[in-house]
């Protein structure tokens, strides 16, 4: 059993990898931009907003925020060449001045008490070691009244069979899922009331898919590029191919949750 140091070390290590890109595409979360704008929606987004993006990888989620919505966003990540990566990109879109990034921990974000209007956590909540830690982090930063928008992977409430929860399934945001009831518990016992949920078990099967047809596309077209990158092709097809059956037999899902800090 790896450590939570571990844990985070090796999630941090792997998204900043060249090959998370080239098999993921430009945003590494089921549901794409399609499902950041519709949680943008719910957390009622206006100009001049402050929003933390918490696990906020290469950014694209930031950036259509600011650009979308008019506000401004900090986002933050523990890989460091991660945040260099999104730094670059967002001064290239002409949007440095709306979009900052910072490096950190989820379960410590560096971020003051009460500076947030809003919190994005898209594919990653998951992940945390110290999902408690997390959730009263994001209370923190909140300004009463202000959301938390999360969109994450879910499971049933048997939980996954054993080769769904190696260090591996825990980077590819499978391993310490919880069914959706489990994450409103957590938040609210930081408190965060969950106001709104809904299921987008479509999204992941779609993106298993479509990683599934990019490397076979790639493994015919560029496959020294994947060989430059580090990535197995046979050994991740076999890994989609286990995800794809607990998704069909309903033991992993995708779902949306905002929960609300009380106090306007």
């Amino acid at each position: 059993m790896s450590t939570p140091a571990e844990i985070k070390a090796c999630c941090a290590a792997s998204y900043g990898n060249d090959a998370v890109a080239l098999v993921l595409g430009e945003s590494y979360h089921p549901g794409g931009l399609t499902l950041t704008r519709r949680l943008a929606e719910l957390l009622r987004l206006r100009g001049g907003q402050c929003v933390a993006d918490i696990a906020a990888g290469p950014g694209a989620t930031a950036r259509l925020l600011a650009a979308d919505h008019g506000v401004t966003v900090d986002g933050v990540d523990l890989g460091q060449s991660t945040v260099e990566a999104a730094r670059a990109a967002t001064a290239e879109a002409g949007l440095a001045a709306k979009v900052r990034f910072h490096l950190g921990d989820g379960e410590h974000i560096p971020l003051p008490d009460n500076a947030c209007d809003a919190v994005v956590c898209e594919c990653a909540f998951c992940t945390f070691p110290d999902k408690p830690a997390a959730a009263a982090e994001f209370a923190r930063i909140l300004r009463p009244g202000g959301r938390v928008g999360i969109t994450d992977v879910t499971v049933a409430e048997g939980g996954l069979p054993d080769e769904l929860t190696t260090l591996a399934a825990w980077v590819a945001c499978i391993a310490d899922a919880r069914p959706l009831g489990e994450y409103a518990a957590i938040l609210e016992r930081a408190g965060l009331t969950t106001v709104h949920t809904e299921a987008h078990d479509e999204a992941i099967g779609r993106m298993i898919e479509e990683i599934e047809a990019r490397l076979r596309l790639l493994r015919m077209t560029a496959s020294d590029r994947l060989v430059r990158a580090g990535v197995d092709v046979e050994a991740v097809l076999r890994y989609t191919a286990l995800a794809k059956q607990a998704v069909a037999d309903g033991l992993i899902g995708y779902a949306l949750l905002i929960a609300e800090k009380p106090g306007r």
